[in-house]
């Protein structure tokens, strides 16, 4: 594979989280700059860390491109995974798309953000984990995923004219997967107006045994719509997209999505000011109307979830130059989120006479003001200072039970828990102060140490406050864990308040490059859970699972990863590399050092790249340890260790690159470890309790994009 360069040429860009901080800094140094032709095409400079190649899926979920980026996922739907760093998953992470906050309307977040954009739209991401600059985003303390489609194309003449376009499509055997996806522009000097697409349609995935993984099959469509203008001074680009899910199965959970339909736009404007200086404004909104019920044979039932969602948002940045040696990042922002989520009566159950309101008129309100101080303090000593505040409000209505009448001659315990809602007062106010310290130091031409201290702060979510039924079945419904346990919300949750140390090395040679990374946080007011009941639908013990209400309590989490890339050889037959991954984390609690939920275990990864001019090949080997430390409260269950071999070879000739791939080239069985387990099969059959998720058995893939 293609060496790495301190930048790539590629069309897709993107920096890899070898080292939290250098990548925070590239971040820092430029947060959509505007300059020259050139730097208006591509407004975001990034740095690359550690290896890095040329993107070769372009198609499927974001999940797929940022997986190899050193990203983990908590498993669920097939577009729908929920990112981990540090340990971290959910909404500790700020994960940004095109620079809008999108909020996952689902109380399973069966729509997180990454879900409303397919790989083939993405030209750039960053992922900051730990120590991520206050001008990269608030309201999150285990880092910034940014993923971006918005960078206009424009072309040199005065009229408009055919600018660029591809098309792809792809397979893959284990899940019988259809992909597509185009990208086509039309632009002059100063206009650019531009479409992207993708449709995905996948079945239910096999096991390494051959044995169907149920309920994991969907279907995915996204769109975007993209005009911009620009000058020599200024841009302006406006953005249009709609996604369309019309069923997506979640193992893991006791719903489904049946569908998930969603319309969004973007508009944004920048200006070079004098002096160097920068300043960028966009204006945000994307809804969304989410249902959740039971659309498949593999997990069957009858009870519709309705929920909608709307987030309207801008953001107004600065970077002004202080001089030679100097840079100062101001920015103000604002965040406005409403949720109704209802699940309406099914008459002649126990779901009636009444709608269940959930969530009703609920809303989570963020105003942030940040200042970013950037200093060159010596040739070999760079300097970054930044503090951020944010003043967060939630609020919800009056909700309602299915039904105020005791239940099968017992009492009706979401009755009396919505009765108890009503009467409280709801409102809820947290101020939220970050600040960043970063430090570079140049020790020779080709090393570098880094360092970093950042206090990060993220406020409750709607579902983790306002979550009140207290019912096995209502309880059951809200989680994002995929462990089939029940929880209860908690109006009087605090903020979580994180402090993360972290230092890294790094080193980029003639024939190695090598990067370390260390870090460690402690956080005050972790929302984790506590059990207050249980529940067990078998005559088993192994059916047995736990309700909890989310609560505060401390936290430790801490790792390591270790990156490095060797060429051993460029003779007449080809480049060849090695690369080399090592990724340990760990996370417990204060009391009692109890593990943390869903903390992968040891990774690691050992891999043969060649590269033969337009040939490029690869085998990987990949092998996560045993995972037995597992949180009883959450009754997660131990994984075996595993390991796997790939094989991807891709050939470009001229316009069309086509790429062959065998991943699990054994068809080795195996466990995911942050996978959770399959609700799904627990209905279909609950002799065995709740078995976690496994993972994929041998697919052979072949895609194939042209460029016209």
């Amino acid at each position: 594979m293609a060496a790495n360069s301190a930048y790539l040429s590629h069309p897709f860009k993107t920096s890899v989280i070898s080292s939290s901080l250098a990548i925070a800094m590239g971040l820092s140094l430029a947060p959509q700059a505007m300059a020259d032709d050139s730097e208006l095409a591509n407004i975001e400079r990034l740095e690359v860390h550690g290896q890095q190649t040329e993107n070769r899926n372009t198609l499927g979920s974001a999940e797929n491109l940022l997986k190899g980026q050193g990203v983990d996922f908590s498993e669920a739907g097939g577009v729908s995974a929920l990112p981990i760093l540090n340990g971290m998953m959910g909404d500790r992470i700020k994960v940004l798309v095109d620079g809008a906050d999108i909020t996952a309307s689902c109380a399973n977040q069966m729509n997180p953000p990454l879900s409303y954009i397919s790989a083939n739209q993405i030209t750039t991401a960053e992922v900051i984990a730990g120590v991520s600059p206050v001008s990269a985003g608030g309201d999150n303390i285990a880092g910034v995923i940014k993923v971006s489609s918005l960078n206009p194309k424009f072309g040199e003449s005065d009229s408009i004219k055919w600018n660029s376009g591809d098309i792809s499509t792809g397979y893959r055997s284990v899940s019988d997967t259809l992909l597509l996806g185009t990208n086509a522009t039309v632009a002059s000097k100063n206009i650019s107006l531009s479409y992207q697409g993708a449709y995905e349609d996948a079945n239910s995935y096999k096991d390494g045994n051959g044995d169907k993984v149920i309920d994991t099959l969907y279907r995915a469509q996204n769109h975007a719509l993209t005009a911009a203008w620009r000058d020599e001074t200024q841009q302006v680009a406006i953005k249009l997209t709609h996604q369309n899910i019309p069923f997506q199965g979640f193992a893991n959970q006791y719903m489904d999505m049946t569908d998930n339909k969603s319309y969004g736009a973007l508009a944004r404007y920048q200006l070079k000011l004098d002096d160097d200086g920068e300043f960028s404004a966009q204006f945000n909104w994307h809804g969304v109307k989410h249902e959740m019920g039971f659309f498949t044979p593999e997990k069957t039932g009858k009870m519709p979830m309705n929920t909608e969602g709307d987030d309207y948002s801008y953001q107004l940045h600065w970077r002004l130059p202080m001089g030679d040696d100097s840079t100062l990042l101001i920015g103000q922002e604002f965040y406005s989120y409403q949720l109704d989520d209802v699940w309406p009566a099914v008459p002649g159950t126990m779901m009636a006479p009444n709608d269940y309101i959930n969530i009703n008129d609920g809303e989570r309100r963020r105003a942030a003001v940040y200042g970013e101080w950037q200093q060159d303090l010596s040739s070999s000593w760079w300097l970054s200072a930044g503090v951020r505040f944010e003043y967060v409000t939630t609020n919800t209505g009056e909700v309602q039970a299915y039904s105020d009448m005791p239940m099968m001659g017992m009492p009706n315990m979401d009755a009396a828990a919505a009765q108890a809602f009503n009467e409280m007062d709801r409102e809820r106010n947290d101020d939220l102060i970050d600040a960043t310290l970063l430090a570079r130091y140049q020790l020779s031409a080709n090393q570098q140490l880094e360092f970093g201290l950042a206090r990060k702060n993220r406020a409750p979510n709607l579902y983790e406050r306002y979550s009140w039924g207290r019912g096995t079945m209502a309880t059951t419904m809200i989680g994002w864990y995929g462990d089939g346990n029940g929880y209860v919300g908690n109006p009087d949750l605090k903020p979580e308040t994180a402090h993360t140390l972290s230092a890294a090395y790094k080193y980029n040679g003639d024939s190695w490059q090598v990067s370390t990374t260390a870090w460690y946080t402690t956080v005050t007011d972790y929302i984790d859970a506590e059990v207050i009941g249980s529940f067990n639908r078998t005559s088993s013990a192994d059916g047995k699972r736990n309700i909890l209400q989310f609560t505060n309590l401390d936290a430790n989490l801490y790792g390591a990863r270790f990156n490095a890339l060797y060429q051993f050889a460029e003779t007449s037959t080809g480049k060849w590399q090695v690369l080399g991954k090592v990724n340990v984390t760990r996370g417990e609690r204060d009391e009692g050092n109890e593990p943390l939920y869903q903390i992968k275990p040891l990774q690691t990864e050992l891999a043969l790249q060649h590269q033969l001019g337009n040939w490029e090949n690869s085998l990987s080997w990949q092998w996560v340890a045993t995972k037995d430390r597992v949180d009883d409260r959450r009754l997660e269950n131990e994984t075996d260790s595993y390991s796997l071999l790939n094989l991807n070879s891709s050939m470009k000739w001229q316009d069309l690159t086509v790429t062959f791939a065998v991943n699990n080239l054994f068809d080795s069985y195996y466990e995911l470890p942050l996978g959770g387990v399959s609700v799904a099969e627990f209905k279909a059959d609950n002799t065995n309790g709740f078995n976690q998720i496994a993972g994929a058995g041998r697919s052979f893939e072949l895609s194939a994009s042209y460029a016209f």
